[in-house]
């Protein structure tokens, strides 16, 4: 994968970042970050990280993560069999991913991704997996892409073990 080409910083969301002109073609995404990303922030719900490129002053894309849960049940046998019988297994939850429409189409969405999965695995508190509600088949065919799984008759949710994430980081040098 290649880095934007751009000098660019991933950061958390702050005031140091105009929002205003941020345009992905998706009306719920763009006005989560304009409206909601920070208060969402303050709140203790989600944090939002953005890739911000430094030579225009731009958002270039964004992506959020929270603390999420799976029910046990609703994992295949094979992750099951591996995991302690506690009913809600905890999970990272990928929450949103836009990338600008001057940035589309040079691969940011995927680097975002990668930088999402890298800080779920090393962060202090553990999970299980990534989940992610794509918000229609192009994003699930994104996903799916990426190696994630659909959750069985919710085709939309899916989820990417710790495991293979760890396995992917440590496989790239990464």
């Amino acid at each position: 994968m290649s880095f934007p080409p751009f000098t660019h910083q991933i950061a958390q969301l702050s005031a140091e970042h105009d929002r205003a002109d941020f345009r992905s073609g998706s009306e719920p995404l763009d006005r989560y970050l304009w409206e909601r990303a920070n208060q969402d922030f303050k709140r203790y719900v989600a944090t939002p990280f953005v890739l911000y490129d430094l030579e225009s002053k731009r958002i270039a894309g964004y992506y959020t993560l929270a603390a999420t849960g799976i029910q046990f049940e609703d994992l295949p046998e094979t992750m099951r069999k591996k995991l302690p019988r506690y009913p809600i297994v905890p999970a990272i939850l990928l929450g949103r991913l836009a990338v600008d429409e001057r940035y589309q189409g040079q691969g940011i969405g995927s680097f975002l991704l990668v930088d999402a999965l890298r800080r779920s695995l090393i962060n202090e508190i553990v999970a299980a997996a990534v989940v992610v509600d794509a918000k229609d088949q192009t994003a699930q065919a994104f996903y799916k892409y990426h190696n994630f799984v659909s959750f069985a008759g919710q085709p939309l949710r899916l989820f990417l073990p710790m495991t293979l994430i760890a396995r992917q980081f440590s496989s790239s040098g990464g």
